[in-house]
């Protein structure tokens, strides 16, 4: 017969030999971190989930997610990447350029996979689109490329001889050349454009007090995390003070902008996701090419043209992918 301190012995050897054993030492799941200048989005959230889910990794099945934001404060990047390079990160994701630099600085080794507004090779993320180097790789949404696209639509809804302000984020390391990109197209369509800078959200009230004294026909919204972060600041200041806008992104019109015309951001989320998964699966960054996006969007809420008393010509109703009545 079993004696009662055999028996509890033998379970001990059971136990320790059984699922929570075996659960003990399963190893722990990769991390993917994402990083980004913005502000917290749920969709973006998801469709970079649903990138991941498309190669089959699923949060806490075989995967682990942890979502780090800056809400517009480019000077938090570095404390947000180190964070995740503390808990190793198996992959790093980072929405933006000024975030893909900032995880740039941060690691050589680790590999990077980017959703940059402009060209990756001029701000040195890669060497090249078809042979990226290093260890970043990912996506040009080609945002800061489709600006000549953005002044023609803004100037079919403003009076002949219109001034389009351009609104811009001087501390971005995009603002330069971006800047020099929407001069060019300006001089180039006849347009006479007037750069206003915005740091804060105090500058962003100021620039508009100034749109009305100077009696400015309408405004570009340039691609930037602040910008992004004060979306309902910006469209609510825009229709305040009855001033047609147009911005890079759906998320304006959605908001109560006029009108928008970019990329389809969801869709780079998700394919940013995917890239990340591809990284998982063994995939070096090097050996990636950098994508470009083929996926564009305009979208023209009618509800703020009417408000703003603007007659919206017939031609862009129809070039419009989406009509927000």
């Amino acid at each position: 017969m079993i004696q009662r301190r055999e028996f509890v012995a033998l379970l001990g050897g059971a136990v320790a030999g059984g699922p929570l054993a075996a659960r003990a030492q399963q190893p722990a799941m990769p991390l993917v971190g994402y990083v980004s200048s913005a502000s917290e989005d749920a969709s973006y959230m998801a469709a970079f989930r649903q990138g991941l889910a498309d190669l089959d990794y699923s949060e806490g099945r075989n995967v682990a997610i942890e979502f780090r934001w800056a809400d517009g404060k480019f000077e938090r990047l570095p404390e947000l990447i180190a964070d995740l390079m503390q808990r190793r990160a198996a992959v790093i994701a980072v929405g933006g350029i000024t975030s893909g630099l900032a995880a740039k600085a941060a690691t050589t080794t680790t590999p990077i996979v980017f959703l940059a507004a402009d060209d990756p090779v001029k701000f040195g993320l890669v060497t090249s689109l078809n042979r990226p180097g290093g260890n970043a790789t990912g996506l040009n949404l080609l945002t800061s490329e489709l600006t000549t696209k953005r002044l023609e639509l803004i100037r079919d809804v403003l009076p002949p001889a219109s001034v389009v302000a351009v609104l811009v984020n001087p501390r971005s390391p995009e603002s330069e050349p971006q800047t020099r990109d929407i001069e060019r197209v300006a001089r180039s369509v006849g347009q006479q454009i007037r750069i206003l800078n915005a740091s804060n959200d105090r500058d962003i009230d100021a620039v508009f007090a100034t749109l009305v004294e100077a009696r400015d026909a309408g405004l570009l919204v340039t691609n930037d995390a602040l910008f992004s972060s004060s979306r309902d600041q910006i469209v609510a200041l825009a229709a305040s003070r009855a001033i047609p806008a147009i911005y890079d992104r759906r998320a304006y019109s959605d908001a109560g902008g006029l009108m928008s015309y970019g990329t389809h951001y969801l869709d780079g989320h998700r394919r940013l996701g995917s890239y990340a998964a591809k990284i998982l699966n063994g995939a070096k960054p090097a050996d990636l090419p950098v994508e470009q996006s083929t996926k564009f969007e305009f979208v023209l809420n009618v509800k703020t043209a009417k408000t703003l008393g603007l007659d919206v010509p017939d031609r862009l109703l129809a070039l419009a992918d989406e009509v927000i009545e």
